[in-house]
């Protein structure tokens, strides 16, 4: 970077945005921002000077030299107010955001930022550097640092009184429980998030959010349908935004139709007009799904889950309910398989299923320990046997009941002797 700077005018702007490469561009603005020059008109220009240069560096991906950009603005920060410090400072974040790769600087660069504005006493801004600190903790699977955070956050932030954060903070909470498989502080966590929105207006991308949340705890507890609605609450919210959250919550509803046995009618979804929008490698893949379901066929069931692994097996959500309605697929089939037979070979039943000997056998086993069946396998030969249902006898209840009306009698009896008797 040159010694010499460029004067904060608009002039300036505009010669390097009129530049003849990308590289003299920032270097200009960078010779901008150097300017001595405090007034209000050579502030607003340095203003939309970092602007640009953070536009320019994202798109160049240098990360580092936006989060070196971001210390070397902490002098001019000291000039212009706080809530312009605010946006600045969330707005570089966010452009270091959009670079893929960049989550541990993400993390680094907000425990830079949360340290300095304790310093500064900021603590407006210091708050939702910290929540955003917290979600990257949080993706990057270090949730006990990510929920010390957030409890303490979380309390801070009550005491103030600031509902919109306070929203942020307990749908990221309740993300942070679900994520540790503690339902009921998820849920909790989820209530006060719709308590506090209930209180302030919401941006519609917001309450799109605590939709699809209420949807994936709501599909936790296997309410299905209630989670399908609200997916179909949160797919409405990002639709209208174009927010790419939207096939997500497609997908959602997609895997709710099928969970209840309605997979005949994901072929309508995608086929509508909000559908034919997202077509692509997520809803194709629920597609597979459903057409394997409706077939009631492992073989087609399996096939999906390979050809589409990112989009099923990667997905923590889609991968856990898929996982019980695969088990259930295979108890039915298993079932439907051995009820003709009292002693039939493992190996005819994996060929007749299409699954290998081994996984057929494990699950046997689950079955007849789980109940599903009565029967034992006989490993030595490989086969199992199944055992005929037992004929309850009906005298044992009627016997049971007989005595026991004869003991209301004798009760009956006894109190109105005392009765007599005094």
């Amino acid at each position: 970077m040159s010694s010499s700077y460029f004067p904060a005018t608009t002039d300036s702007i505009a010669q390097a945005l009129e530049a003849a490469n990308r590289s003299d561009t920032i270097s200009i603005l960078y010779r901008v921002l150097d300017d001595p020059s405090s007034s209000p008109d050579a502030l607003r220009i340095k203003e939309q000077a970092i602007a640009n240069l953070s536009d320019y560096l994202r798109e160049e991906n240098r990360a580092q030299d936006l989060c070196n950009l971001l210390t070397q603005l902490r002098p001019f920060f000291s000039l212009i107010p706080k809530a312009k410090t605010a946006k600045i400072v969330r707005g570089i974040i966010d452009s270091v955001a959009k670079i893929p790769g960049t989550s541990d600087l993400q993390i680094s660069l907000c425990r830079d930022m949360v340290q300095w504005t304790r310093a500064e006493k900021r603590t407006f801004l210091r708050q939702r550097v910290e929540a955003r600190l917290a979600a990257l903790l949080m993706e990057s699977k270090e949730y006990s640092e990510a929920l010390t955070l957030l409890t303490g956050l979380v309390k801070e932030v009550r005491r103030l009184d600031d509902k919109l954060l306070l929203v942020d903070i307990d749908l990221l909470e309740s993300k942070l429980h679900f994520s540790l498989r503690n339902l009921p502080k998820a849920k909790a966590a989820l209530t006060a998030a719709r308590t506090a929105a209930n209180a302030i207006y919401v941006p519609p991308a917001q309450q799109g959010t605590i939709d699809l949340q209420s949807g994936i705890l709501h599909a936790e507890e296997k309410d299905y349908k209630t989670a399908y609605s609200y997916f179909f609450e949160a797919f409405e919210a990002f639709n209208a935004l174009e927010d790419p959250r939207a096939v997500f919550s497609l997908k959602y509803m997609l895997l709710c139709k099928i969970m209840v046995s309605q997979a005949d009618d994901v072929a309508g979804i995608i086929s509508s007009k909000a559908g034919l929008q997202y077509v692509g490698p997520e809803l194709d893949a629920m597609k597979a799904v459903a057409d394997a379901h409706s077939k009631r066929s492992l073989k087609l069931f399996e096939t999906a889950l390979r050809d589409y692994k990112a989009q099923l097996e990667e997905d923590p959500i889609v991968h856990r309910h898929l996982s019980s309605l695969y088990d259930t697929l295979l108890e039915q089939n298993l079932c439907r398989l051995i009820e003709p037979y009292l002693r039939v070979e493992i190996a005819h039943i994996a060929e007749l299923i299409e699954l290998p000997i081994d996984h057929v056998e494990k699950k046997l086993s689950q079955m007849i320990l789980d109940k599903k069946f009565a029967g034992t396998l006989d490993q030595g030969v490989g086969c199992l046997i199944i055992f005929e249902d037992p004929k309850q006898d009906a005298i044992y209840p009627a016997t049971l009941e007989t005595i026991s009306n004869m003991g209301k009698v004798v009760d009956s009896l006894f109190v109105r002797s005392a009765k007599i008797m005094a």
